[in-house]
């Protein structure tokens, strides 16, 4: 298994829609394996192929650090069957470090997909895993949490965003401490 790099906004990777997983094999068993140590190491709750700049419909899930007794999650091609009730929660992202702000999410979701052998599965979630599944399949579509804040928070964040992006180069580059 390997640490793979997280893709930071504003890569390109990370708006596209990712494509649906036609064939399960051992290169796919690789990358999941992969995204999970990945996860882990950076340290996160959730991690999605395009992420890891792999523009594959594959998630990977572990709440288990907030909500006892879930397992790791893996779903291939998931999708949002059902959603209901709605509830404003802090979120952050491995790809844009350092930035969190409240998004409206459904509360309860129901998801279908494949798990890693290629089996059907249906998970239904609330709470911490629905914003999860949520936030992850978003990035499948090319969607980043910040994408659903307003206007005016978003217009904030990528001033605010870009300008520490741009200054932490500047001071690379020359050769400073930031």
């Amino acid at each position: 298994m390997a640490v793979l790099e997280i893709r930071k906004y504003p890569d390109e990777v990370l708006k596209k829609k990712a494509l649906p997983l036609e064939t399960i094999n051992g290169e796919t068993q690789r990358l999941i394996d992969d995204m999970v140590e990945t996860m882990y190491a950076a340290p996160g709750i959730g991690l999605a192929a395009p992420q890891v700049g792999v523009s594959k419909r594959i998630i990977v899930i572990d709440v288990s650090s907030r909500e006892e007794q879930m397992p790791l999650i893996v779903l291939i091609n998931p999708e949002i069957e059902e959603a209901g009730g709605f509830v404003d929660s802090e979120e952050g992202c491995l790809s844009i470090p350092e930035f969190y702000s409240s998004v409206r999410r459904a509360e309860r979701v129901v998801v279908k997909g494949l798990d890693r052998e290629g089996k059907p599965v249906r998970i239904e979630a609330c709470d911490l895993l629905a914003r999860a599944l949520q936030h992850e399949i978003d990035h499948l579509d090319g969607v980043l949490f910040v994408d659903r804040l307003s206007t005016i928070k978003r217009e904030f964040f990528k001033k605010r965003y870009l300008k520490r992006t741009v200054s932490a180069t500047a001071g690379v580059s020359a050769g400073g401490k930031i």
